[in-house]
């Protein structure tokens, strides 16, 4: 039987046999450069070995640097990003520095970062601000240690949920109106630039690839039906057949958490604030309530509620404190959302609860009379921060990444503007194409006949911009 060991509740980082602040340590790799600030450079080895495996999973990727080696598509472009810092995350950079960009790198999440990653990047020359259990005032540090260089000024953001580019939008007006381009791939960062679009602000181009096809469908809910699962069992080591569940959204992260605990037996409710998704999880079987009808009764709760257009930071108090008082006993909370605003997480620190922490990344929250439920991430994105994602996915993901910043670097001046542009659909066939032969899979082509009459280019676009997939 495993036990569960209560570690002390001012404890809110992974332990380590060295508590040092990587802030407060003087490393060199062995080129003897320091112009980075992780953990401990010396696990570089073992994060080599972990990005070699993501290779192996990442066709598109691996491809697209062969194929554009030559060319140095980037080259001059120097890109600053926000971004998970995974093995995944390191395939993306290395084939960025591969097609001719610099680059250097902070963390979007204080929890999700890969030590060992970090460090194999930090050796390899890439500067990386960033390490797992950061406070805040470390993440804001590691942002701008990335931007704000002596001689080296970025013309290219990559950026996820926008903290970056609102970094630079604020503390460096100058800097943020040379940039030539951003490309935002999650639902907070992409309502927040166009925040600022619509305020009059925005003085650079964005391409927002969080709405393509590909990135919606793969990373949002082919993913997140796989790292549900995962970030679940591994913090809490939970059977799903039988228990009670109650998913907060029915977007694409919702369905993909819906679709997946369906299957492992669970009971499924969904709360919902759109009518149209309201009725697709009805039409999908699942029972549509509010959250007050089911809060007592259920054993887990989690949050996937898409941020609203005017809400810069994400949806907010999905889960308030009246809704985590009336839990029952054990119950299991946790956010699949980018942002940790979904569940009122600051009005569980106060003096009567007992905040208990069993394991990394899980906390007993207590009441007064012994009730207590299991906080997960602390509100923040389950999926990395407790799970892995897997590869194959994140190959996707980065590959529209990567060309979104190869189009918009080279993209002709005039054909954007100062505005949030979706990815073109030419693009999003492309990283699908890429994909296609790791299943042996063969495309049916038009004849000359048949794209005559359908009216169109043999070699795509085949759907329309307003196409629903």
């Amino acid at each position: 039987m495993k036990i569960w060991l209560a570690y002390p509740a001012a404890s809110y980082t992974d332990s380590s046999d060295d508590e040092t602040s990587p802030r407060d340590k003087q490393q060199k790799n062995s080129k003897g450069s320091s112009d980075f600030c992780v953990k401990n450079i010396k696990q570089a080895e073992f994060g080599r070995r972990e990005i070699e495996i993501a290779e192996q999973e990442m066709p598109a990727l691996m491809a697209l640097r062969k194929r554009a080696q030559g060319e140095k598509p980037l080259a001059g472009a120097k890109i600053v990003g926000c971004t998970h810092i995974t093995a995944q995350t390191a395939v993306l950079m290395e084939t960025l520095g591969a097609l001719g960009a610099q680059c250097r790198w902070a963390a979007c999440n204080i929890y999700s970062t890969l030590n060992e990653v970090a460090a194999a990047l930090a050796e390899s020359g890439f500067p990386v601000f960033a390490w797992k259990g950061e406070s805040e005032d470390d993440f804001w540090w590691c942002i701008d240690r990335c931007v704000n260089v002596e001689g080296w000024q970025p013309n290219m953001i990559l950026d996820d949920g926008g903290d970056l580019t609102h970094w630079i939008y604020k503390k460096y007006p100058n800097m943020f109106k040379k940039i030539k381009g951003i490309v935002e791939e999650s639902v907070t960062g992409v309502h927040r630039l166009y925040q600022l679009s619509k305020a009059g602000k925005l003085c650079v181009p964005a391409m927002n690839v969080n709405d393509s096809v590909t990135k919606q469908k793969f990373d949002n809910l082919y993913c997140c039906r796989e790292s549900i699962l995962d970030g679940l069992k591994r913090t809490t080591d939970m059977m799903f057949g039988g228990k009670q569940v109650v998913v907060c959204g029915y977007g694409e992260v919702g369905k993909g958490c819906c679709a997946a605990l369906k299957a492992m037996g669970s009971i499924v409710y969904v709360t919902e604030i759109d009518p149209i998704c309201a009725l697709q999880a009805c039409m999908d079987g699942f029972r549509l309530v509010k959250l007050n009808e089911v809060i007592r009764q259920v054993d887990i709760v989690i949050t996937c509620t898409a941020p609203q257009p005017s809400v810069l930071k994400g949806n907010k108090n999905v889960v308030t404190r009246e809704h985590l008082d009336r839990m029952k006993n054990s119950c299991i909370v946790c956010n699949m959302g980018h942002s940790n605003t979904e569940i009122d997480v600051a009005s569980l620190r106060t003096p009567e609860l007992t905040w208990e922490r069993v394991r990394s990344q899980v906390d007993h929250v207590i009441w007064p009379d012994g009730k207590r439920i299991v906080l997960l991430a602390e509100g923040r994105l389950l999926t990395l921060s407790c799970s892995t994602v897997p590869t194959f996915v994140l190959s996707i993901t980065a590959t529209t990444q990567a060309l979104a910043l190869i189009e918009l670097y080279n993209a002709p001046e005039g054909r954007y503007k100062q505005d949030v542009y979706l990815l073109p659909k030419k693009m999003d066939e492309y990283v699908a194409s890429l994909h296609l032969p790791t299943f042996d899979a063969h495309l049916t082509e038009l004849t000359d006949e048949q794209a005559k009459y359908l009216g169109l280019n043999k070699n795509g676009p085949f759907k329309p911009n307003y196409y629903r997939y």
